[in-house]
């Protein structure tokens, strides 16, 4: 049964909960699991703390990750044991990831497909190479202007920092993104945003959608008065 939405610490918003699962709308700026030695201020312990309160013995399982500073949905299962079973079958379970990012420069097609496979340069950024991983991304226009375009993307491959490496590829890194060639940041963050999720649940199948909206901050760009 869907559970009410609540906040919980660090701009957390607790959008779905059952005996499996938790779904959240990620804030940007917040890890999704610990990196170094930064533990406390992560998704993952922030809901470990959130589980621990009520008295359930169980630690969450991220069952995908999201970057620091892109924020949107994002799924976490409640055991390990329904971890391994949503990433067994995670491209059958999962039937749409749709993203929002905010590009630098004015497309001037509606829409298209970047193909190209990725793998890590010496510095372990994720680049496009002869030798790497297929990789797939769908966009789609949503508004050009004032040096900019918003752009809705669905995944066909899940690899690490894929989007931000496609659309650095394509020439139109997301804005906000030094590690990918970005010149410009508007909206004072990364501009990319995890609107939308649909997966059948691990425990009886029924298909269950998620959508966070779309940050205020990447519309605002459209209407900045020029210099």
């Amino acid at each position: 049964m869907k559970s009410e939405s609540r906040r919980l610490p660090h701009g957390i918003l607790l959008l779905y909960e059952d005996r499996d699962l938790l779904v959240i709308d990620k804030p940007a700026g917040l890890l999704s699991i610990a990196s170094g030695t930064e533990r406390d201020k992560t998704a993952y312990w922030i809901l470990a703390g959130y589980l621990s309160k009520k008295g359930e013995k169980r630690r969450p399982a991220a069952v995908h990750r999201l970057d620091r500073d892109t924020s949107g949905v994002m799924v976490f299962a409640k055991s390990e044991m329904v971890k391994k079973k949503l990433m067994a079958h995670w491209d059958e379970t999962v039937t749409q990831r749709r993203y929002v990012a905010l590009a630098e420069g004015e497309l001037t097609e509606n829409d298209g497909v970047i193909d190209a496979p990725l793998g890590e340069d010496a510095g372990g950024r994720m680049v496009v190479r002869k030798d790497g991983k297929p990789s797939v991304t769908r966009w789609k226009l949503l508004k050009s202007g004032k040096g900019y375009s918003l752009l809705c993307l669905e995944l066909e491959t899940g690899r690490r920092n894929q989007i931000r490496a496609h659309l650095s590829f394509l020439g139109h890194p997301v804005a906000g993104d030094i590690k990918y060639q970005a010149r410009s940041n508007p909206a004072k963050r990364l501009c990319l945003h995890a609107e939308h999720i649909s997966f059948h649940h691990p425990h009886d199948n029924r298909l269950m959608e998620f959508d966070s909206p779309l940050p205020g901050s990447f519309k605002s760009v459209f209407n900045a008065k020029s210099p």
